[in-house]
């Protein structure tokens, strides 16, 4: 008898001899993602790091966060405590500093990814797979995979019991780029909920207060206000790709914008229905219990995350492109289930990649923000799933 690798036999996996090579995960995990560090620091194309590390010293100062400098170019969006996290890197010199940012950020991802109930071969097939985005993402010096990452270990530390530490990454990213939120949608997946509310309560008091230590109390009070009023401007500046800010908004709202020409195109009759079919996901929580059903529902959360974001931009899709390999290696290994995620990995994780012809790129894929179609397909693709009860067709890890 062929012995099981994860949620598909193995002998019907035809990507086994590929998930077994976890050296060739390590190599292109971490691999590509310092060779492009080294070259974008050759070519001192560092600027957000020097945003980052900028956060820490303007804190430490008693300067506003959220405004421009003669330093670096584009302004901070992050919150305060996020000086914390960058704090060891900022003290370094800024080569060591940025190349240990970025190890450190796939570092977290990837052991992130690692405790997801999947098969061995199964981690190290989505380790491969996004790879390429981690790359992109690393280009820019990132913290999207870190944020990646507190969300799918808010998953996994609740189904695991272990609340007061899931607790932790769900309000931590909160309070750095509030995507992290989103880590509630797995509330309902504990079995010790009232621990898990006391422990969202706990940690957001500590956290909120914890870059008081670097500052002073009425500063970071101030900070917070001021991140908030910068938020809600960079929201309408998302907007103004007719002016030729076409990197930005790569969302669903985006694309029906650009696509359709709807320039004034009011967000909530987007919003709205993705809610409502967001939420339909919970209409089958008799089986919360289920791990596909589970797996399915942190898919459908990473990408709504970023596919109905209007600060998404490429390298934010560290935190929806790992969503499709986790739904790739859920499924049986069908012709139209290999065809399609050719489909997501060519349309999404490689669309600003030197794959596609500068012509593609230039005339299609940005301005269009054609990146987010796929993800939106899987993300319908999950709903209809997850509706029609799927889950339980696949075995169970």
């Amino acid at each position: 008898m062929e012995k099981s690798t994860g949620i598909l036999p193995k002998k019907r996996f035809t990507l086994t001899w590929l998930g077994e090579k976890e050296w060739l995960a390590l190599l292109l995990w971490f691999g590509l993602s310092i060779i492009v560090a080294v070259k974008e620091m050759a070519e001192h194309n560092i600027n957000n790091y020097i945003i980052f590390k900028h956060v820490y010293l303007h804190l430490r100062q008693l300067k506003p966060l959220y405004i421009a400098y003669p330093e670096y170019f584009d302004v901070n969006m992050y919150g305060p405590v996020f000086s914390v996290i960058i704090a060891p890197f900022a003290l370094l010199p800024d080569f060591a500093g940025a190349m240990l940012w970025v190890i450190a950020n796939a570092a977290f991802l990837y052991f992130a990814i690692r405790q997801l109930p999947l098969s061995r071969l199964q981690q190290n097939l989505v380790l491969i797979f996004a790879s390429h985005e981690l790359m992109s993402a690393s280009s820019y010096f990132q913290f999207n995979p870190s944020v990646a990452a507190c969300i799918i270990l808010s998953f996994a530390l609740i189904q695991k019991g272990k609340d007061f530490w899931a607790a932790f990454f769900i309000v931590i990213a909160t309070l750095t780029k509030l995507y992290g939120v989103v880590g509630l949608a797995f509330f309902f997946f504990s079995n010790h909920r009232w621990r898990l509310i006391g422990s969202l309560l706990f940690w957001a008091a500590v956290l909120f207060a914890l870059p008081m230590l670097l500052s002073t109390p009425q500063y970071i009070v101030q900070t917070y206000r001021e991140w908030g009023q910068a938020l809600v401007a960079k929201n309408q500046k998302n907007y103004q790709f007719e002016q030729g800010i076409v990197l930005q908004n790569i969302s669903v709202m985006g694309f029906i914008q650009r696509v359709f020409h709807l320039r004034y195109l009011n967000n909530l009759w987007v919003l709205v229905p993705a809610v409502f079919l967001f939420l339909s996901h919970y209409l089958r929580l008799a089986w919360k219990d289920n791990r596909n059903y589970q797996l399915y529902l942190l898919c459908s959360t990473l990408l709504f995350t970023v596919i109905f974001s209007t600060s998404s931009e490429s390298p934010t899709y560290i935190i929806a492109f790992p969503a499709a390999c986790i739904w790739y290696v859920l499924q049986y290994p069908t012709r139209w289930n290999n065809a399609f995620f050719i489909f997501l990995l060519i349309g999404c994780s490689f669309s600003h990649s030197d794959l596609v012809t500068a012509w593609v790129k230039r005339n299609i894929v940005v301005p269009y923000a054609f990146k987010v179609f796929p993800c939106l397909v899987l993300w319908l693709v999950i709903v209809y799933q997850v509706l029609g009860k799927q889950f339980l067709r696949l075995k169970q890890a």
